[in-house]
């Protein structure tokens, strides 16, 4: 049963990039031993609600409070001493040393002027035993998968007595039994009366795991409800303001096969282990949904065929023209172009403005010695940012500042500025909204309208029938099976994805 008295409460709170309110006198609480959903599009506040919580961001207007004590908080390092610690979604932890050491950073335990390192691994075996995380102490944190490094993330914040844990995208990365196995620590933590944020886009994991949702639509506070009394369609219809039907569909046309252009062809491609023996074709005016599970050779093959990784087999084509890319920018001369799943440390360059972002690519291909006027540049990211719907439309502002679903856009604009031929697109949609989740297949689909060939990944395989004129199966480094549109439903596509690889499995 929910106290009368909040953990955490915020009241009115405002917080302002210039004469806009990123948040706009927002009220929110959470209490002990719940899980709490923050739902919104992107651009709603919910990263700078999350940053004003952790002390990333100062209020411009408001209040903070911790079990009824105004509190300000000037830094995450304040925030963190009132019990509140945030897990993103890009793990900030040190993947070069041990578990150990990453979960008692900064709090080593010390003997006779150094170390302690048997104390260090006593203390750090306790923590993980609590949550039940079963995982060597002593072992490398980058050896273990995304999903382990997330629990010692965790356990990190438990370790520091942690009242408040925010969880931003905790799910976006992982498969299903790894999220079955963060779901059990979180209901560990809230039998430990621990208030638990769980910032998620999967609507089905909200469901499942949290007690209450706080809606925020631009900015503003549309309401808290109580999960168990709120219809899905009804959630979406808050965060998006309108209908979910009103969301515009792409009407896809399959042309015949004797139709289609071949622009980019692979066969045989592999860059071992994660990639073996692959064929692949992006057609010209198609969109070439690629799927699989985790593991399955997905980004391999992306990145084999647009010179990130070159591929140890196989050979690739372009205009039925043997091609090498030695390199992205090899590819890019092509008109071959490839967006990362990891906006942070592939794509977006927070620091830089959005005008920065949008203009790099361009003015990388042109040169050091051939500066792109300022007018021109001003001209070029005003044009995507009209086009793309870029939100605020503030080509000054820092990337880092906007929503995950805006930063991808202005991925998106750097891309599209080159007027490539082929689009690569690796998750292009992961950790972003609803509605500009629409917004994004429906750009991918009217890019191929107009004679793109694009490659769209996806870990959703609902997104990738939807957006796929055709669809690559991928399972264990091996493409499987490509089947057309007409063919290519979630029940046919899964069982692609899922059947075992040895049909003595079966």
């Amino acid at each position: 049963m929910i106290e009368a008295q909040p953990l955490l409460e915020l009241e009115g709170a405002t917080v302002r990039f210039g004469s806009e309110a990123a948040l706009d006198g927002v009220d929110f609480r959470m209490f002990p031993g719940e899980v709490h959903s923050l739902m919104g599009e992107n651009g709603a506040g919910k990263s700078t609600l999350i940053k004003a919580i952790s002390g990333a961001l100062p209020l411009d207007e408001g209040i903070i409070r911790i079990n009824g004590e105004e509190l300000t908080f000037r830094t995450p390092h304040e925030a963190q001493a009132a019990g509140i610690s945030t897990v993103y979604q890009e793990i900030d932890l040190l993947p070069n040393v041990s578990v150990a050491e990453n979960i008692l950073l900064g709090r080593e335990p010390r003997r006779l002027g150094t170390i302690d390192w048997r104390t260090m691994r006593t203390e750090a075996t306790e923590v993980l035993g609590e949550l039940g995380i079963a995982v060597d102490p002593a072992s490398q944190l980058g050896h273990h998968a995304v999903a382990i490094q997330q629990l010692v993330a965790i356990a990190r914040a438990i370790a520091v007595n942690a009242r408040v844990l925010v969880l931003d995208e905790p799910t976006s990365s992982l498969d299903a039994d790894e999220v079955g196995e963060l779901f059990r620590v979180i209901r560990e933590l809230k039998e430990r009366d621990v208030a638990v944020l769980f910032v998620s886009h999967f609507l089905d994991q909200v469901y499942e795991i949290c007690d209450r949702i706080t809606v925020l639509r631009d900015g503003s506070l549309v309401g808290e409800y109580p999960t168990t009394e709120l219809l899905r369609i009804d959630l979406v219809q808050k965060m998006l303001g309108r209908k979910a039907s009103e969301l515009r569909q792409r009407e896809r046309i399959v042309p015949p096969a004797e139709d289609v252009t071949s622009y980019l062809s692979a066969r045989g491609v592999g860059n071992a282990p994660g990639l073996s023996n692959a064929d692949v074709d992006l057609h010209e005016g198609e969109v070439l949904g690629v799927a699989g599970l985790l593991g399955s050779g997905r980004t391999e093959l992306a990145r084999a065929i647009t010179g990130v990784d070159r591929p140890s087999d196989g050979e690739l084509r372009v205009e039925q023209q043997a091609a090498a890319f030695g390199s992205p920018r090899d590819a890019i001369d092509s008109g071959v172009v490839y967006s990362s799943e990891n906006r942070r440390t592939e794509g977006i360059l927070g620091n830089l403005s959005v005008l920065e972002n949008i203009s790099l690519a361009v003015q990388a291909q042109k040169g050091v010695f051939r500066r792109m006027a300022p007018e021109r540049q001003r001209e070029l990211a005003a044009s995507w940012i009209e086009a793309l719907d870029i939100r605020p439309a503030d080509m000054d502002r820092p990337a880092s500042t906007l929503s995950g679903g805006n930063q991808q856009k202005v991925m998106l604009a750097r891309l599209l500025a080159l007027a490539p031929r082929v689009l690569v697109l690796d998750e292009p949609t992961r950790g972003v909204d609803i509605g500009v989740k629409v917004e994004i297949q429906n750009l991918v689909g009217e890019l191929a309208d107009n004679g793109l060939a694009v490659m769209f990944i996806s870990a959703e395989l609902e997104e990738v029938v939807r957006v796929g004129d055709r669809v690559a199966v991928l399972r264990d480094g091996t493409i499987v099976a490509t089947m057309a549109a007409p063919d290519a439903t979630v029940d046919s596509v899964l069982a692609l994805v899922a059947r075992p690889t040895d049909p003595q499995d079966e």
